[in-house]
């Protein structure tokens, strides 16, 4: 299993939640990357010193995601949603692997399921819609129709959307120790409940 954790700069969220993957499992292959980060840059001083009182040592050098490292990965598990978002429109052949951090360890099959396969009932009638009265409608009045025609659907989804929890861990960056610490704990909490998935499968 090799694991990729993302967030948006490489400093924050994805080191921690690399080097306690690594720290906990250390037989799992691990890195992180971030959205916009750029090469070479440590881990923020908050999350160092966090790890130091942890007795963790956090040497890390940032990166951005690349094609290459979106391959390599088996898995790779977002902070919030909009990374997932981010990647998901830039990257469309890794959604299979493509998770948030939450909801991968968190996700309700059933729930998750149900909102996937209705996503996927809200593309294809809105294709069949648009190659139907493509032709004669302009983009306003398009746009206007499609609502109308697949208000049912989207009312069904916005419900299931309600029904999925929070998938987002916060970023410290610029916080206080108290916000490095809270970050490290929530990130900590869900890097077991992700060991107990991966020995569980």
């Amino acid at each position: 299993m090799k694991v990729l954790f993302v967030c948006t700069g490489n400093t924050c969220r994805s080191p921690m939640a690399e080097a306690l993957l690594k720290e906990k499992m250390p037989s799992i292959e691990v890195k992180s990357a971030g959205i916009y980060a750029s090469n070479g840059h440590p881990a923020s001083q908050g999350s160092i010193e966090v790890f130091n009182q942890k007795g963790i040592s956090l040497n890390h050098q940032s990166q951005p995601v690349t094609t290459e490292l979106l391959t390599w990965a088996d898995l790779v598990l977002t902070m919030t949603s909009s990374h997932k978002q981010a990647l998901a429109l830039q990257y469309p052949t890794v959604e299979k692997k493509l998770f948030t951090f939450k909801e991968y360890t968190l996700q309700d099959d059933a729930n998750w399921e149900k909102l996937k396969k209705a996503y996927t009932e809200l593309e294809i009638k809105r294709a069949e819609f648009i190659n139907l009265r493509g032709k004669e409608l302009d983009r306003n009045e398009m746009d206007r129709a499609l609502y109308d025609h697949l208000r049912k659907e989207i009312s069904e989804i916005q419900v299931l959307e309600l029904t999925q929890p929070n998938n987002d861990i916060s970023d410290p960056f610029g916080g206080d120790a108290t916000v490095y610490h809270k970050t490290f704990d929530e990130i900590e909490e869900y890097i077991e409940l992700l060991i107990k998935k991966i020995n569980n499968n």
